[in-house]
């Protein structure tokens, strides 16, 4: 797979969520932050305000998208006057994480009305106020990519007509397999948040940083770095040097190097065992493959070899990574 793609299938772990969830108004909802769940929600009928923890009011129109990459706590109102309902749960029960997505998404048949336990329950008689359509995702901590760490508290895409044609029409097969689950529906949701996550990171991307700028994003629009990160990504197993990723950069070894570290925040060798690592972690996890089998797919000849390089970056031998899942 590609960079970006990689970054999706490997940082979530379980199953993504989504619900539409009709608000009834005076309507305002707290969401405590959570390490460790990031949340993105779709205005399909508004308009509505959404209140960062500073106080900072974001007004949200119809079509409008937001993603809050990092588990920070907001609230969503009808009015930024409106006193908001409490967090669900104590940030210090340990169950938040699961509390705060099923919150944050709604119950698993929250359709247009306000569902039973989940953020729209407010009330009220006659048609919402405010429709919104939810996505929550858990992390793995141990695999999460760097790329998120690079993203802004907030990236707002408002609903300008013509713009990110394929987001919208991911938001609307969104919407209709939320509102009317059918056959097959618990297969559909899960790709198309995931669909729609990577459309977010796109525009996102697409925003040509400033030159001078580094991180993620302008790793990510430099050809000669993201030659580097996709043959990495394409080959983990393969016996990279600098000077090898250097020739599929097309750059010599010292300035690919320094370009390389610049750019995404550490040495080419270090991101590819980080990299390397992090495929081991969802192997482990996600497979039953002997230890030999995983670290060979992960470039090391020597299963001894591996469990070292596996315990200082993840902190944990492969085997008790494994059985901890």
């Amino acid at each position: 797979m590609d960079v970006l793609s990689d970054v999706i299938a490997v940082m979530r772990t379980g199953q993504p969520r989504s619900a539409r969830v009709a608000w009834h108004a005076p309507w305002a909802q707290r969401f405590a932050p959570i390490p460790g769940a990031i949340g993105l929600q779709v205005i399909l009928q508004g308009p509505c305000w959404l209140i960062g923890p500073d106080g900072d009011a974001v007004q949200l129109v119809a079509g409008d998208v937001v993603f809050r990459p990092h588990g920070r706590g907001h609230t969503l109102a009808d009015s930024p006057s409106t006193s908001p309902v409490a967090p669900a749960c104590d940030p210090g029960d340990p169950r938040l994480l699961q509390r705060y997505v099923t919150d944050t998404v709604g119950a698993p048949d929250s359709t247009s009305g306000s569902a039973p336990g989940a953020p729209g329950g407010t009330g009220g008689a006659g048609a919402p106020a405010a429709v919104t359509l939810c996505g929550g995702y858990h992390l793995d901590p141990a695999r999460t990519h760097p790329l998120l760490n690079d993203l802004p508290e907030l990236i707002h895409l408002p609903a300008h007509l013509g713009r990110h044609p394929e987001l919208r029409s991911t938001v609307d097969l969104l919407a209709g397999e939320v509102a009317g689950p059918r056959l097959g529906t618990d297969a559909i949701v899960p790709a198309l948040l995931d669909t729609l996550l990577l459309h977010i990171l796109r525009a996102w991307l697409d925003r040509r940083p400033v030159p001078g700028t580094t991180g993620w994003a302008a790793a990510l629009n430099d050809p000669a770095t993201t030659a580097a990160l996709q043959a990495m990504h394409s080959d983990p197993a393969r016996p990279w040097t600098v000077a090898t990723l250097a020739a599929e950069a097309g750059l010599s070894r010292a300035p690919f190097a320094r370009r390389f570290t610049a750019l995404v925040g550490r040495p080419p060798l270090t991101y590819l065992t980080w990299w390397r690592m992090t495929v081991a972690a969802r192997l482990l996890r996600e497979s039953d493959a002997p230890l030999h089998s995983v670290a060979t797919r992960v470039g090391y000849t020597s299963e001894f070899a591996f469990a070292n390089a596996f315990k200082r970056q993840c902190g944990t031998a492969p085997g008790r990574y494994r059985r901890s899942g």
